[in-house]
């Protein structure tokens, strides 16, 4: 696994040695950033379901400002920390070990709005919409946010306002939904 583009590429990451994460592989990474960038110019960017830290590692890459980087799970929490520190973009990242519930209230909380959100939860959970009424009703999303969508094809959502949809593209069981915040 590796940065695909921007200031950090060709640097190598490291994956999560655990099978309850899924990471993205090099091509689709490549793919997704292509759909919704390929470079930003500045932004604060959540990662809510972390797992090595890749995609938001390469939005800071291709630009982002900043990285909201969570995980519940210790091995994932750790391996995104591993990469952070490996990249020297400490002061850039911010990486919790928790519950994706907690996360988001916590940065309701210290009132941080978004630009890129990452939703990429364990399969099966259906969150992905309580996720995002959550964001719109704490106001944490700034117009014109990105916001990227990787579920089950069976729990994909449907999109509504005050989102707009933007690409849509199946891969095998999985469906990606690419939707922007418009208020």
């Amino acid at each position: 696994m590796r940065v695909i583009a921007g200031k950090f590429k060709s640097r190598q990451l490291k994956s999560v040695d655990s099978k309850l994460t899924r990471p993205t592989t090099d091509k689709n990474k490549e793919n997704l950033f292509n759909m919704i960038g390929p470079f930003f110019d500045g932004g604060v960017c959540l990662d809510l379901f972390g797992g090595s830290g890749g995609l938001g590692i390469e939005a800071i890459s291709r630009g982002m400002d900043e990285l909201y980087s969570v995980d519940k799970q210790y091995k994932a929490f750790a391996t995104i920390k591993e990469n952070i520190q490996t990249l020297k973009i400490q002061d850039a990242a911010h990486v919790y070990k928790m519950d994706y519930q907690k996360a988001l209230q916590q940065f309701a909380n210290q009132n941080i709005h978004f630009d890129l959100v990452f939703l990429d939860p364990p399969y099966g959970l259906k969150i992905s919409q309580k996720i995002l009424d959550f964001l719109v009703e704490n106001c944490m999303l700034k117009k014109g946010c990105i916001l990227v969508i990787e579920d089950l094809n069976e729990e994909t959502i449907e999109i509504k306002e005050p989102f707009v949809l933007k690409k849509q593209q199946s891969y095998g069981i999985t469906t990606l939904q690419i939707i922007v915040y418009e208020e």
